[in-house]
């Protein structure tokens, strides 16, 4: 059986900017078949891209900057923030994300 990977390959316009990787649970059930995909180099992108369903099972979001050498797992920050504006809006949770906001919530 041949395992097949999707790889995107990102070059950012200019050399100090912020990445976002999207966990995106795929396929078959557990951890062993997460797939990355690489989105837009902005917070507000990210957040509206999960409200909009584009990621179907999200388990993590990832910023790194390459010129600055970090990364960080911004999960619970991404979490609480489709949480804010849920509760701002009056609107429950979309189906696709309340495990991810539950699990990176405290």
């Amino acid at each position: 059986m041949q395992l097949s990977h999707r790889t995107a390959f990102v070059v950012p316009f200019g050399a100090d900017q912020t990445l976002f990787v999207v966990v995106d649970r795929v396929g078959a059930v557990g951890r062993g078949s997460s797939e990355a995909e690489i989105e837009r180099t902005d917070f507000e992108s990210i957040i509206s891209d999960l409200l909009s369903g584009q990621f179907g099972d999200p388990i993590r979001v990832i910023a790194f900057n390459t010129l600055e050498h970090w990364s960080k797992d911004v999960s619970a920050e991404v979490a609480r923030e489709i949480q804010t504006r849920s509760d701002i809006d009056g609107e429950n949770l979309p189906d696709h994300l309340q495990d991810f906001v539950k699990l990176h919530q405290p």
